[in-house]
């Protein structure tokens, strides 16, 4: 039991630990994903949606925190019981998705690391019962460092935790794993390859055969059978390449511009993914940058989800001086963890990215 112990002492230890560290590079990112959760069409929590971010930051910090008192042996009791209550709930919800299909990606690991939801359970699983082996062998849980060091420890993980937490928020990630990283090519990361992987999707067509209701798989095909047609349903098998950006396009009201202006040099896009909860502090520095961009020679759009009158009344509020076209939510969500953000675009390839904090520190 004390070997046993030890093993699932490290192994949940460090999983937690660059697990929280994963999100708390991102906690923004991971309250979108709470906010899927949260929605009506999930486990129907609307009224959670506008807590997201704290709630996101909490769990994050939390999970954190509990890796380090793990390795170090901090209150074990304390400690192993919130790893179960954790953990319980976590198995749940990465089920609920799983079982029912609500979620594509729970987010354990941010965007590091992608999990299918029944990969996400399994691993779930796997941690439940090392955390139920350390339940049942607590009393092997011993501080590795004095008592003085030990609690040490434990502080500056918190200290550490939130000012993390605290830093991305007001700047951006730390580490970008996104596909909108500095130095990636969206028009590239758009393109599926000629010899890419495609999709497997199974046909079930129904018909009334001599009186009879029969099921017909087939791959898509119209199957050579004699009958009544009833209906067809489809399941996808393998989804198949999948590019790294997808929803991404830049649109007039009356026509797709994504390739002109990711053809474009000098680019300056301005991304806030809802003008009506852009951040009036940032909105109140676009007016001189963008003015002085335009002067430079470069090109400044906007890029929202917004409708026409948000639009206008942003550029009539702050006095700006280029148009907003349209891009979906999720995908600017994506663009930049930030609104506004700030891009610069050097025919699709983004050369800066920027929180509005740091407006000042964009190169023109």
């Amino acid at each position: 039991m004390k070997v046993l112990v030890s093993i699932s002492r490290i192994l949940v230890g460090v999983l937690f630990i660059i697990s929280g560290l994963i999100k708390l590079n991102d906690p923004l990112g991971f309250s979108y994903k709470l906010q899927e959760y949260f929605s009506v069409d999930v486990l129907n929590l609307p009224f959670l949606e506008s807590y997201a971010l704290m709630i996101s930051v909490l769990v994050v910090v939390f999970e954190v925190v509990l890796g380090v008192f793990l390795i170090i042996g901090y209150k074990p009791k304390f400690t192993v019981w919130s790893l179960l209550a954790m953990i319980v709930f976590f198995t749940f919800l990465t089920f609920y998705s799983a079982y029912f299909d609500k979620v594509k990606d729970c987010g354990c690991f941010g965007d590091a690391l992608k999990l299918t939801p029944w990969e996400s359970f399994t691993k779930d699983v796997i941690l439940l019962i090392l955390i139920l082996i350390l339940f049942i062998g607590i009393k092997h849980i011993k501080p590795v460092f004095s008592k003085l060091t030990t609690t040490v420890f434990a502080l500056l993980s918190f200290i550490f935790s939130f000012w993390l937490g605290y830093h991305v928020l007001m700047h951006l990630p730390v580490v970008d794993f996104r596909a909108y990283k500095i130095g990636n090519n969206i028009l590239k990361g758009m393109s599926i390859p000629d010899d890419a992987q495609k999709p497997v999707v199974e046909y079930y067509w129904k018909f009334k055969i001599n009186g009879e209701e029969k099921i017909i798989t087939t791959d898509g095909s119209y199957p050579d059978v004699e009958g009544d047609y009833i209906g067809v349903d489809t399941k996808v098998i393998d989804e198949g390449y999948k590019p790294p950006v997808v929803d991404f396009s830049i649109e007039s009201d009356d026509e797709d511009l994504t390739q002109q202006f990711l053809s474009e040099e000098n680019l300056i896009i301005i991304v806030s993914y809802n003008l009506e909860k852009m951040e009036k502090a940032g909105a109140e520095k676009l007016k001189v940058m963008t003015d002085e961009a335009i002067k430079k020679g470069y090109q400044v759009i906007g890029l929202t989800a917004s409708g026409k009158e948000a639009k206008q009344q942003i550029k009539k509020q702050y006095h700006l001086n280029f148009d907003f076209y349209l891009c979906d939510e999720k995908a600017l969500k994506t663009v930049v963890r930030s609104n506004p953000g700030i891009l610069e675009l050097d025919k699709g390839t983004i050369k800066q990215k920027v929180h509005w904090n740091d407006i000042d520190d964009l190169k023109l």
